[in-house]
C-alpha cells in the first residue's frame, strides 16, 4: 500500500486553482522531495493531505486512510514539521516534546528524544520563547518524531539550521527511512535534498511537471555534465570534441574540460580521451538539482514527463544554534 496516493487532487480557492489534479505516488519507506517555487501548491497540498483543507476535486490517501473523512487517523500516525513552527512562549523546550508525547499516546523518552535532535539539556529546561531559530527547529523536529511515526511531513524543514543541524537533519532522515518510515521532504535547499531523497516531485503553478529520481531527471532533460581530466600530457582533442553528445572541449592546463549535454556521452568521451592521451586523473560534476528544478519549473507546462508520480518498477547537532 502506498504511503501517499492522489488521483486527480485539486483544490481550489475561489478562482485561484491552487493545485490542479494532482497524481501522485509514495511507497512506503520512501524519502520523498517535494520540490517548487513559492506558490507552486506545495503547502495547499500538504495541508489537504493532513486534513486540515477538503480537496475540490479528486481524492487523497494517506497510510491507507482518506485524507477528508480519517483525517485524525492519518495524523495520529503521521509526524509533522510545519513550515513556521511558532513555540508556546511559556513552556520549556521539554514541556512541549511531553506534550506532544502525551497528544499521542506515546511512551516516549522525552529527554532521548531532545538529545537525539542536538538540544542541550540546559536549554531544554528553559523557556521555548527564547530559543533561537535553529534551536526551534530542532525542538519542532524532536516533536515530529515522538511515537515512531510512519510517515514523516517536513516542510522546509532545514529553516534556520547551521551547517552542523542540518547534517544532523540528514543523518535523522536517513535513520527513519532505514526503520521504515515514509519521509515527505519539502524543501528550497536542493542540496539537502538531493543528498537524501529517493526521487523528487517538482510542482510549478499547481501542476506536478516531473517526478522521478534524480538521475532519471537529468537524463530527461539533457542535463550537461562537465568531465575534468588530467592528463601526463595535452593531446590534441579533436577526435574528443568530434564525439555525439560532446559539446565543448577546453583545455586549463594539463587539464580536459569536457561539456557533454547527454550523459550517454561521458563513457565514448572518455574513451576517445584515453585513446590520445594519458589520463592521470577524472572527476565527473553533473547537473545540480538547481539547474534541474530552474529547468523544469521554466514554463510549468509538464511538458518534460508524464509526471505521473508512480514510483519506478525495479526502485523501490548542537552548536552553532544558540540563542
Amino acid at each position: 500500500m502506498p504511503a501517499i496516493e492522489t488521483d486527480g487532487l485539486t483544490r481550489r480557492f475561489g478562482d485561484l486553482t491552487a493545485v490542479d489534479a494532482l497524481n501522485l505516488t509514495v511507497e512506503e519507506g520512501e524519502v520523498f522531495g517535494f520540490l517548487g517555487p513559492n506558490g507552486a501548491g506545495k503547502s495547499t497540498t500538504i495541508n489537504v493531505l493532513l486534513g486540515f483543507l477538503n480537496a475540490s476535486d479528486g481524492t487523497a490517501a494517506v497510510l491507507g486512510h482518506d485524507a477528508t473523512r480519517e483525517s485524525r487517523a492519518v495524523r495520529q500516525r503521521t509526524g509533522l514539521l510545519p513550515e513556521g513552527f511558532s513555540v508556546y512562549e511559556n513552556l520549556t523546550g521539554r514541556e512541549h516534546v511531553i506534550s506532544a508525547i502525551e497528544t499521542k499516546g506515546a511512551d516516549d523518552d522525552p529527554d532521548e528524544i531532545l538529545d537525539r535532535v542536538g538540544l542541550d539539556p540546559d536549554a531544554t529546561r528553559r523557556a521555548a520563547g527564547g530559543y533561537s531559530k535553529g534551536m526551534t527547529q530542532r525542538l519542532a523536529l524532536g516533536m515530529a518524531l515522538v511515537g515512531d511515526p510512519d510517515l514523516l511531513i517536513l516542510d522546509e524543514p532545514s529553516s534556520g539550521l547551521d551547517p552542523k543541524g542540518a547534517k544532523l537533519l540528514r543523518d535523522i532522515v536517513r535513520e527513519e527511512a532505514a526503520r521504515g518510515a515514509t519521509v515527505f521532504f519539502s524543501s528550497h535547499v536542493l542540496g539537502q535534498v538531493e543528498q537524501v531523497c529517493d526521487r523528487v516531485g517538482i510542482m510549478n503553478q499547481g501542476t506536478m511537471t516531473a517526478v522521478d529520481t534524480i538521475d532519471n531527471l537529468r537524463e530527461r532533460i539533457d542535463a550537461e555534465s562537465v568531465i575534468e581530466a588530467d592528463v601526463a600530457s595535452v593531446p590534441d582533442v579533436e577526435s574528443v570534441a568530434a564525439v555525439d553528445g560532446v559539446r565543448d572541449v577546453t583545455v586549463v592546463g594539463e587539464t580536459i574540460e569536457i561539456a557533454c549535454v547527454r550523459p550517454d556521452a561521458k563513457m565514448p568521451a572518455l574513451r576517445a580521451l584515453d585513446a590520445v592521451a594519458t589520463v592521470t586523473d577524472i572527476t565527473v560534476a553533473d547537473a545540480s538539482l538547481e539547474a534541474l528544478f530552474e529547468q523544469y519549473t521554466e514554463n510549468g507546462d509538464g511538458e518534460r514527463s508524464d509526471a505521473s508520480g508512480t514510483a519506478p518498477k525495479a526502485a523501490a547537532a548542537p552548536g552553532g544554534d544558540a540563542a
